[in-house]
């Protein structure tokens, strides 16, 4: 049996997750695919992984001397109960995430 998090998307459709193996996900059913409704929106799930990438990037640009680029990757890890975790290495995630941002000059 397959197990599945279903999670919602803004425009009302959804998409399925498979769990990560060893995720304590509860079966629903004997038969057939298992499907665990998430409890939040996938956007509002990853909506703390974004607010920590932004963090990370505002830590970035208050160094003295500040890089030309900054890259910033990790792994998402997607559970129907917690939404979105970064993961322990970006080798586990469900998404692999590289945010990049460059140096504009100023006028």
């Amino acid at each position: 049996m397959t197990e599945y998090i279903k999670f919602d998307l803004e425009d009302g459709g959804q998409v399925l997750v498979q769990p990560a193996a060893g995720s304590g996900v509860q079966l629903t059913s004997r038969t057939g695919d298992a499907v665990n409704r998430a409890s939040a929106a996938f956007g509002s799930a990853l909506a703390g992984v974004r607010k920590a990438a932004n963090e990370a990037l505002a830590e970035f640009r208050r160094m003295a001397e500040g890089p030309e680029s900054i890259e910033i990757e990790f792994g998402v890890v997607l559970n129907a109960e917690s939404g979105a975790v970064i993961a322990k290495t970006g080798m586990e995630g469900h998404l692999k995430v590289t945010l990049s941002w460059r140096r504009t000059e100023s006028a």
